[in-house]
Order: structure tokens, then C-alpha cells, then sequence
């Protein structure tokens, strides 16, 4: 039998196509949606009677002025809203805050887990450019066992760069140590080899530095600045008195005179960047903190490029733990509390708040992403820079000098694997999209317990900060714009 031309081109696809037989369709009853609150939702009321709104999965913040709270709160009640939505239940979902019955918002969350956690396209890279240190601070966990990152693991680096740059989009180098600047040989090599491959291919690129600051000139920032590293965290921990009794130099020298002349000379420079200043506190230093910065303010405040942390000194592990005169949990919550105040009365801006935490996985550690690595100086690979080499399971592989990584899938499991599916708590837990139960993995592997991330247990105050800090700036943290932004939040929320 001769083929027909059914037998190459389908009826349907001639120019004299048969009619398609009528499609019957069985009508049926169409329910009205509820709309219910997110169970993502965070809330609280400021002094003035003003509503803030926080959903963790889609991000959004919002302010509600206190005419209209009673509102919104009645459109959040469990009870739900019936179809069709008002233009004030409309803006409400638009945002998150709102959901229709029937959406699994665990679901929802695990669909964007798996898109941020198995991403290719991102590459985020801590470089222990020295594992030595010129600083022996008292409260240090370091052991300091090796110098400048070694020739062959600079060359693997470079190789592992060249060789996943055509796939990238992202990649972030972040200067770690040690002191990372006492391995300049390392820095000089990669930071403008590696800013060089990320503009050729069009990736976007970042760097950051962890330093004492001490050897940070003039001159080495310019070329730090230069090679697109632009964001700092430098620790000075008071005046010199208490500074240089905590973080004194590896022969015994003060330190605080240079770490200070050094900033000033960043400051006078006319360039894009952001320094994060480090406090660190304990019983000892606490009571003069107030003191350091009335005069850290002279220099820095108003200038938007300093930011203040204040972080209480913990035994991590260093041979100095007993001897720390580290606060309790409550005096740690006054302290910071009252640190806070006084950076905001002397017009030093600080780190806080919600905005910097909202969006999506914000508050996972960098350990618990498959993207995220340490290269020490021989080339080891690890995932917590607490933890280094003194725990087996954090060296996770070795990176080779032609830019493979050769990793243990055993230990690296541990580190990535999504340790929320095992918790109930976790899964329940409306701050679930910003910590994905891996605040901190750590103490998940060593302690087996959850970490919650410091926004949960900080929360309201972390909301009225950030409203209160939008106030000051008298930057509204959303801007109106359209009917029901002006119903719902008004003109200067």
C-alpha cells in the first residue's frame, strides 16, 4: 500500500484542515474564594498608633497610619475576606498579606527554597588571603596555623573562575582571614583578576574585606576601591584604653591610633563604599561605649557610608574563653538596647531593622549554600569560618591548582541539606523564608538543635526601628502609588 500524505503532515496542519468536532463543556458552580492572612505575616503597633506590617515570603513591609489600623486588622482576622476583594483587601494581597484559602503557602515556600539553594548561576567565594594574623585579640577562636595563601591556590582559584565564569551571573568575593591583608601578595594577584573575568563576562561582581583595619593605608584602599572592593567591616572595640587591651598587636603594640587614622583617611576619600564599625562589648568596656562614640560621632557621624554593630563578646573557642568577662543574656538586650540609642542620638548610623532583612533567605548563613565556599591558603575547602580546620566534617573538599574541586559529597551534605524538612518548629515558623532553618548550621551539626536567627527573637524592635529610622531619614518605606496605596497606607508611610 502507497503512503498518503497523513503519513507526513497532520490533517490539522493543511490548508483544507477538516472542521474540529464541538468540544462539550460541563459547566459547573464556582465557588467564591476566601482570602485568608498569610500565615507568613509578622506585626506590630508603634507608640503613635501607626500598624507595621511584615510578610517574610513576598517581603513586603508596610505602614498603616492609626486611623487606618482597625481596618486593616479586621481584613486579617482569621475569619477571612469573601470575593470579590475591595481595593483595600486587593492591596493587602498584592502584598502577601493576603492569601486564597486554597494556597499552600509551605509549598509556595519550598518552590522558592529550591530555586535560591540549587541555583548555577552564583558563585560566592571567601578567600582566606592569610591565615595568620598581625592582631592577637583576647576573645580570638584562630589558631593562625599557615601565612599567605600559596601560589598553586591562587592559580586554582583563578582557573575555577575562569572555568564557571560563562555560566555565572552572580559572584561575590568576600577577603576573610586571619587578616587578609597580611597576605597582600594574594589580594594584589586575585581581587583585580577576578573583578577583570566578572566585567568581560558581564557577571555581577562584588567584594568585601574583614580587617583589622591596621594595615588598610591610604594607598591600598584606593586600589581595594579600585578592583571593586567596596564593602568593610573593621572592629574597633571603644576607646584606646579598652581597645588596645583587647585587640592589641601580635608583639604587644597598641593598635587603635592607626585603626583610627586609617578610617579618616577612607572617610576623606571621595569614593562609593560602606564600612561597617564593630563594637564589640563585654562587662569591662560597656559602661564606656557611650563615651567612644560621642567621639566616634565627631568623626563619622552624619556620613552615611559608616554603619555601627554592636555585638556582645562570646566564648568561641579561642584559649582565653574562661577568663572573658562576657555579659549575661539580659545584659547583653540592655546594652545593645542602650547602645542603639546613643548611636542614634549622636547621629551614627547603624545596622538594624527589618529592611535589611526581608527579603528571601536573608538571614541563612552562608555555610548552608552549595555555592558558598572557603578556600583556605593550601587550597582546603570549607563552609564556617568559626569552625575552620578544628571541625572534620567543615573541610569539605580540596580545591586543585587546574580549578577543580574535589569534594567529600558525605560532609558537604551536611552543610546544604534542608535541615527545615526535619523540623516541625521550623515548618511552622512565620520567619521560616528569611532563616530557612539554617540561621546557623553549625549548631545544628554539632548540637542538634535549631538556631533561631536574632530577627525572631528581635522582631518588634527591629519593626519599630526601622520605621523610626525611615522617619528620621523621612524616607517613606513605600511609596504611594496608585488609589489604594493612598486609602490603605497614605502619602507619607
Amino acid at each position: 500500500m502507497t503512503s498518503t500524505i497523513d503519513m507526513t503532515v497532520s490533517p490539522y496542519d493543511r490548508v483544507n484542515a477538516p472542521p474540529a468536532e464541538p468540544t462539550l463543556v460541563q459547566l459547573g458552580y464556582r465557588r467564591n474564594h476566601r482570602w485568608v492572612p498569610s500565615r507568613f505575616n509578622a506585626r506590630t503597633v508603634v507608640d503613635d498608633g501607626r500598624l507595621i506590617l511584615w510578610n517574610t515570603l513576598s517581603g513586603s513591609i508596610s505602614v498603616f497610619p492609626s486611623d487606618k489600623r482597625d481596618r486593616v486588622l479586621s481584613l486579617l482576622s482569621v475569619v477571612g475576606v469573601e470575593e470579590p476583594l475591595a481595593r483595600s483587601a486587593r492591596y493587602l494581597h498584592e502584598r502577601g498579606y493576603l492569601v486564597r484559602d486554597d494556597v499552600d503557602e509551605l509549598q509556595l515556600f519550598r518552590l522558592r527554597y529550591a530555586r535560591a539553594q540549587w541555583r548555577s548561576d552564583s558563585l560566592q567565594l571567601i578567600l582566606l588571603a592569610s591565615e595568620d594574623c598581625n592582631f592577637r585579640c583576647v576573645y580570638c577562636y584562630e589558631k593562625f596555623r599557615r601565612g599567605t595563601m600559596s601560589p598553586e591556590t591562587r592559580q586554582g582559584i583563578r582557573n575555577l573562575v575562569l572555568r564557571r565564569a560563562p555560566e555565572l551571573t552572580e559572584l561575590t568575593v568576600s577577603w576573610f582571614g586571619g587578616e587578609p591583608l597580611y597576605g597582600w601578595e594574594a589580594v594584589e594577584e586575585l581581587s583585580p583578576f577576578i573583578q577583570d573575568v566578572a566585567q568581560r563576562h558581564g557577571i555581577s561582581h562584588g567584594q568585601s574585606m574583614t580587617t583589622n583595619a591596621y594595615l588598610l593605608t591610604p594607598r591600598r584602599a584606593e586600589k581595594l576601591l579600585a578592583w571593586g572592593c567596596r564593602d568593610y567591616q573593621i572592629t574597633i572595640d571603644g576607646k584606646a584604653a579598652d581597645h588596645d587591651c583587647k585587640r592589641v598587636g601580635r608583639d604587644g603594640s597598641p593598635t587603635h591610633a592607626t585603626i583610627l587614622a586609617n578610617l579618616r583617611a577612607l572617610r576623606d576619600m571621595d569614593e562609593h563604599y560602606k564600612v561597617t564599625i564593630r563594637v564589640n562589648f563585654d562587662q569591662q568596656n560597656v559602661m564606656q561605649l557611650g563615651e567612644f562614640l560621642e567621639e566616634l560621632s565627631e568623626d563619622f557621624g552624619g556620613d552615611p557610608r559608616f554603619l555601627m554593630r554592636f555585638r556582645a563578646v562570646g566564648r568561641w573557642g579561642g584559649p582565653n574563653d574562661q577568663d572573658l568577662a562576657t555579659c549575661g543574656i539580659d545584659e547583653q538586650r540592655s546594652a545593645m538596647t542602650q547602645l542603639r540609642q546613643k548611636a542614634t542620638e549622636v547621629g551614627l548610623g547603624q545596622e538594624g531593622g527589618i529592611r535589611g532583612s526581608a527579603a528571601f533567605g536573608s538571614q541563612v548563613c552562608y555555610a548552608a549554600r552549595p555555592y558558598n565556599f572557603i578556600v583556605g591558603a593550601t587550597g582546603k575547602l570549607m563552609k564556617c569560618t568559626i569552625a575552620l580546620e578544628d571541625m572534620e566534617d567543615n573541610v569539605v573538599g580540596q580545591l586543585r591548582p587546574d580549578g577543580f574541586m574535589e569534594l567529600d559529597d558525605s560532609r558537604f551534605s551536611k552543610w546544604v541539606s534542608p535541615h527545615y524538612e526535619n523540623d516541625k518548629v521550623c515548618r511552622s515558623c512565620y520567619v521560616l523564608p528569611g532563616c530557612q532553618g539554617v540561621a546557623c548550621p553549625l549548631v545544628r551539626l554539632q548540637q542538634g538543635r535549631r538556631s533561631c536567627c536574632s530577627v525572631k527573637s528581635e522582631l518588634k524592635r527591629a519593626m519599630r526601628y526601622t520605621v523610626a529610622e525611615a522617619d528620621q531619614a523621612r524616607a517613606p518605606l513605600r511609596v504611594a502609588a496608585g488609589a489604594a496605596d493612598r486609602e490603605m497606607v497614605g502619602a507619607g508611610a
